[in-house]
């Protein structure tokens, strides 16, 4: 049987895992604490580690899992922006899950615009006090409106298509545009002048850090809708938040924020936020926020544990790197 640690487990991880952990010849240990450079001592006396998004891989963690003779990184997700690969790179296998289900971020996606435009977590409330009333519920019609889609991999081909159920116009921004796909390619600057509402999945690179700033919401239409299920530091926050006080904005649905490591997946309910930008952002009547859960699905789920543990299996039985994340290609 192959030893392996899980870092930073919830409930909803250990049932997929634990249902398919026997098929591959797989004993797991979970711990509750994240992975960072004071818990990789813990991964002593286990030949792999698996990780999550919120967990700190940066140089000094990586060094320290070797030094405990780990033989392979298994990230449970497809972004990596938090593991220092070059750190990695000719010491330590990293892998990941390229892909889960692209349905479960898209939808989750479009739901967050619906609620957040329809204001239909406003009405609910409402009516479970028995309040019927119609005021300031007034959302507007998807259908005729610009959509512009930044980054068309497999999720936001999913989204795309979504929107044009809806009957929306599409724009989409993509370095490496995908053939055949049917919609309208665009510059950056393009879809942030003529987006009615602008949807981010791309991933976070050098390129894509904060690519929504004070400078392209300027370049915005006023009371322009934002979307981010992807990476939280594809937005600089506090420009968001200004933009929302200034209406230039008219709204935002976050499943992510580029400081949430120690509070998303965690219950805060009971403790004093501390991180002014994000209390102030959740407290604006027109923002959703969720907490980075557009990927939890049973189907999702299922796919991560499947992908995650054939990854391993594949790596300590047969010798072969599956989906390795290589310091050529994140660069």
């Amino acid at each position: 049987m192959i030893r392996i640690c899980f870092y930073d487990t919830k409930p909803y991880d250990k049932i997929y895992f634990d249902e398919l952990k026997e098929k591959y010849e797989i004993e797991i240990d979970y711990f509750e604490s994240k992975l960072n450079h004071k818990t990789a001592v813990l991964a002593k006396g286990y030949e792999a580690a698996v990780a999550f998004v919120n967990d700190t891989i940066d140089s000094k963690t990586i060094n320290i899992l070797i030094e405990n003779d780990l033989k392979l990184i298994a990230m449970r997700c497809a972004g990596y922006n938090n593991v220092d690969v070059k750190a990695a790179a000719g010491k330590i296998p990293v892998v990941r899950v390229p892909a889960y289900s692209p349905y479960a971020v898209a939808e989750h996606a479009f739901a967050l615009l619906l609620t957040l435009n329809r204001k239909t977590h406003r009405a609910y409330v409402r009516t479970r006090d028995f309040n019927f009333s119609l005021n300031e519920l007034v959302g507007f019609d998807l259908h005729g409106k610009t959509m512009g889609v930044v980054g068309t991999g497999k999720i936001g081909r999913v989204f795309a298509d979504i929107c044009k159920g809806f009957g929306m116009n599409i724009l989409a921004y993509d370095p490496y545009p995908a053939k055949d796909f049917g919609v309208s390619y665009v510059t950056f600057d393009e879809i942030c002048r003529q987006s009615d509402i602008i949807s981010l999945h791309c991933p976070l690179t050098k390129e894509t850090f904060h690519i929504i700033n004070k400078d392209t919401i300027s370049n915005m239409k006023n009371g322009v809708y934002i979307i981010n299920t992807s990476r939280g530091a594809l937005i600089d926050s506090e420009d968001l938040l200004n933009g929302i006080k200034d209406e230039k904005i008219g709204g935002a649905c976050l499943d992510v924020y580029e400081e949430e490591t120690e509070l998303f997946y965690e219950d805060m309910s009971y403790k004093i936020i501390k991180d002014d930008i994000l209390s102030r952002i959740i407290s604006m009547p027109n923002v959703i926020v969720s907490s980075h859960q557009a990927f939890l699905t049973k189907e999702a789920l299922y796919n991560i544990a499947e992908t995650t543990l054939q990854n391993v299996n594949h790596y300590f039985k047969n010798n072969i790197i599956d989906n390795e994340i290589s310091y050529k290609n994140s660069k």
